[in-house]
C-alpha cells in the first residue's frame, strides 16, 4: 500500500506542475483573472496533498487499514476538489453548465479534511501506543 500511496503522490505532484504550467502559459490567454485564480487554487491544493501522500507513504507505525482509509479519503477529496475547480475555471472554454459542480468542490474539501482528521486520530492512538510499549 505504501508504494501505491507514494506513486499516487508522485503522479499528483507531477501533474500539478504540468497543470500549473498549462494554466500559466496557455490558459492565461484564454481565461479571465478570476478563472485563472480558481485554476491556481486547484493546482495549489493538488500539490499540497501530493506532498501529504508522499509523507503518508513513509509512515510505517500506523496500521495498513488505517492508512488505506486516510488514502481513500484524501485521493477522493483531491480529485473531487481540484478537478471540479479545473472544470469550473474553464467554463469560458467548454461552455458546459456547471451549477451542479457547486456541491462537488466543497464535498472534495470535506473529504480532504476528514483525511487530515483521520491521520491525526490514527497518529495519536496508534503512535502513542507504539511509544508506550517501548
Amino acid at each position: 500500500m505504501n508504494k501505491t500511496i507514494f506513486l499516487t503522490g508522485i503522479i499528483l505532484g507531477g501533474s500539478a506542475v504540468l497543470l500549473g504550467a498549462f494554466g500559466s502559459h496557455t490558459l492565461k490567454e484564454l481565461l479571465n483573472e478570476e478563472a485563472l485564480e480558481t485554476f491556481k487554487i486547484g493546482t495549489t491544493y493538488q500539490m499540497y496533498h501530493a506532498l501529504f501522500l508522499l509523507i503518508l507513504s513513509g509512515i510505517t507505525k500506523i496500521q495498513k487499514s488505517a492508512l488505506e482509509k486516510v488514502y481513500f479519503f484524501m485521493i477522493t477529496g483531491v480529485l473531487l476538489f481540484s478537478c471540479s475547480l479545473y472544470f469550473i475555471s474553464m467554463k469560458e472554454i467548454h461552455g458546459f453548465e456547471i451549477s451542479y459542480f457547486g456541491i462537488i468542490t466543497p464535498l472534495g474539501g470535506l473529504l480532504m479534511i476528514i483525511a487530515w482528521l483521520l491521520l491525526g486520530y490514527y497518529g495519536f492512538t496508534q503512535l502513542e501506543g507504539a511509544t508506550r510499549n517501548k
